[in-house]
C-alpha cells in the first residue's frame, strides 16, 4: 500500500503570495516549500495538475504540525 494521498488546490490556484502568483501546482508547492516549510510534489508530474501529493508515511504529530502549517499558508493567500 502507499501512503500518499491527493489534495484538491485547484481553487487556490490564481492566488497570491507576497505578490507571487500562483499559477500552477508546480509554483504552488514550491511556495509551500519556501513559505511553511512543508514539501508537496505537484500534481502535474502525475498527470493531476490542480492537485498536489503529500505523504502521510509519519509520526501523528509531524502530519498535524504539517497539515496547520497548511491551513496557516492557505490563510495568507490572496
Amino acid at each position: 500500500g502507499a501512503f500518499y494521498v491527493f489534495v484538491n488546490i485547484k481553487k487556490l490556484l490564481g492566488k497570491s503570495i507576497d505578490g507571487e502568483v500562483l499559477s500552477n501546482s508546480s509554483e504552488f508547492v514550491a511556495a509551500l516549500l519556501k513559505h511553511s516549510l512543508v514539501a508537496a510534489v505537484p500534481g502535474i508530474a502525475f498527470g493531476c495538475e490542480g492537485y498536489m501529493r503529500l505523504s502521510y508515511a509519519t509520526s501523528m504529530e509531524n502530519i498535524e504540525k504539517g497539515l496547520d502549517r497548511i491551513a496557516d499558508f492557505v490563510a495568507k493567500l490572496k
